[in-house]
């Protein structure tokens, strides 16, 4: 214990070695090791009883199937899925996990990216796919009150048929449910005017491990009474509690948009002038990133396109003005226009339909399907203040020269959101294994230096817990660990996530 206790009060900073980083990632991420119970037949007729016998399955398929999600190529085994479809089915859950120290792995629609869904400790796998029902559209308060399981698409069109909108909208919006937006505070191209999922939870049920339902706040905008758990909750991961309700706050859909594509022979020239547009008094409603590599393969992977890419271009920002007044939006591409043509951008090109534009957001959307089925592959979500963004690409890119992998990078240039795919191509399995986590490092060493963090929006999960220490303190991490003890003391909660 005395090595252990020595390496967790080791502060890092950005001059420390990196082997002595790695010794403290490896040593921090085996340390703690808490033994889970299986689900024996006993506690599974228990479940049954709870859920209904046609909600319970231990069928191998079944198990292989909810046992991952987007992340690379992980799967891991539940002993059970339970598909609950009451708040009472999930309290009762619950209860039985704490009482028999099982662990139990909350899941949304399987769409994550830092294997925040993988039941990595086996026990039950809580699938929330039946908690699907949008309960209330306020139109008075400008509210919603939905189920977890709800598809953020889905709840998006039923809130425009009252010209009311929820803006959060990230890649996977067509599949993502908002349960799993809530978990992980997902973002999304609009967040860059209009904010995360964070800004957009009013309440919360919430279900605690010991299987007590709460509410965590308030259906008000302004809340100041105690600490603010709905802000905990949010993010949390499914570490501290089980999402049943959310209360969302909407604002009024804007009528006009402008979706302009602009090109680049320079793709950190496209990154510097990202953030000369808001310098200019401009914040548009959408500003994407995406390099050549992740152009030609989504366009490639969709199947869609209906202009020319010419061979000089290295980079696309996907830019787009909405508001009510046509006259403004025009005025605001002008000023746009006139800061991107300052910074050496080839000719603009406007989506002169909604055809158009909704090709072009396809391409987008698709990059990080497109990418994955090119190459295994690593993505990291790399965020920075917007005006460092030139400077993290530039230095992803010697990283990559550096270690000898090749990397594809896109996302969310207005708020300094770039994933970083890292693909892995012909690099044989042993420099994948053991010279890309020292690159990692490095970017996300980068990331800190330029005042960012290591994700944006995707989450820590399983595959980023290990580098947690690089951005935080041994202090910090305990506070974090110490909230976790607080809701889930025996630990069930999507063990393993964030940090054991």
């Amino acid at each position: 214990m005395w090595l252990f206790n020595k390496i967790v009060n080791y502060n890092f900073n950005v001059k420390s070695s990196l082997s002595a980083k790695l010794l403290f990632l490896t040593i921090n991420f085996l340390m703690v090791n808490i033994n889970y119970n299986k689900v024996t037949s006993i506690t599974f007729k228990d479940l049954e009883n709870a859920v209904g016998k046609d909600f319970i399955s231990s069928d191998k398929e079944q198990l292989k199937k909810y046992g991952r999600d987007e992340t690379e190529d992980f799967v891991f085994y539940a002993d059970v899925v339970v598909k609950p479809q009451t708040v009472e089915q999930v309290a009762s859950v619950s209860k039985i996990c704490n009482a028999n120290k099982i662990a139990l792995t909350t899941r949304g629609a399987g769409t994550g990216l830092s294997g925040g869904a993988l039941p990595i400790k086996g026990g039950v796998l809580l699938s929330m796919e039946k908690f699907n029902k949008i309960l209330f559209i306020d139109e008075r308060n400008l509210q919603a009150t939905v189920e977890p399981g709800v598809i953020n698409y889905i709840f998006q069109e039923e809130v425009r048929k009252v010209g009311l909108f929820y803006p959060p909208d990230p890649a996977s919006w067509g599949s993502c449910s908002l349960g799993g937006n809530v978990a992980h505070s997902s973002g999304g191209p609009k967040a860059v005017k209009y904010g995360t999922t964070r800004d957009y939870v009013l309440n919360l049920e919430v279900v605690l491990p010991n299987g007590e339902v709460i509410w965590t706040g308030a259906n008000t905008l302004k809340y100041s009474t105690g600490y603010n758990l709905t802000h905990l909750m949010v993010g949390s991961e499914g570490t501290l509690g089980i999402v049943t309700k959310i209360v969302f706050k909407l604002i009024p859909l804007p009528k006009h948009d402008l979706l302009m594509l602009i090109p680049f022979t320079s793709a950190e020239q496209a990154c510097k002038a990202v953030g000369e547009v808001f310098r200019a008094g401009i914040t548009p409603s959408a500003m994407e990133f995406m390099e050549r590599d992740a152009i030609d393969w989504s366009i490639k992977y969709s199947g869609e396109v209906n202009f020319e890419i010419k061979p000089e271009w290295q980079a696309l920002l996907l830019v787009e003005v909405d508001g009510n007044n046509m006259d403004v939006l025009m005025s605001d591409c002008e000023i746009i226009s006139g800061v991107m043509q300052a910074n050496n951008c080839d000719e603009i090109l406007f989506a002169d339909s909604a055809e158009q534009k909704n090709a072009l957001w396809k391409i987008r959307r698709k990059v990080g399907e497109a990418v994955k089925s090119n190459s295994v592959y690593k993505e990291e979500d790399t965020v920075v203040p917007r005006a460092e963004l030139p400077t993290l690409l530039k230095g992803v890119k010697e990283i990559g020269k550096k270690y000898g992998f090749k990397s594809v990078c896109y996302g969310h240039a207005g708020d300094g959101n770039l994933h970083v795919n890292i693909i892995k191509g012909d690099l044989s399995d042993e420099v994948w294994d053991n010279d890309l986590p020292k690159g990692i490092v490095e970017i996300f060493e980068l990331c800190k230096a330029l005042g960012g963090t290591i994700s944006g929006e995707h989450g820590i999960g399983l595959v980023q817990k290990q580098y947690l220490p690089i951005v935080f303190s041994a202090s910090h991490l305990e506070l974090m660990k110490n909230i976790k003890k607080v809701f889930d003391p025996n630990y069930i909660l999507n063990p393993g996530k964030i940090f054991d």
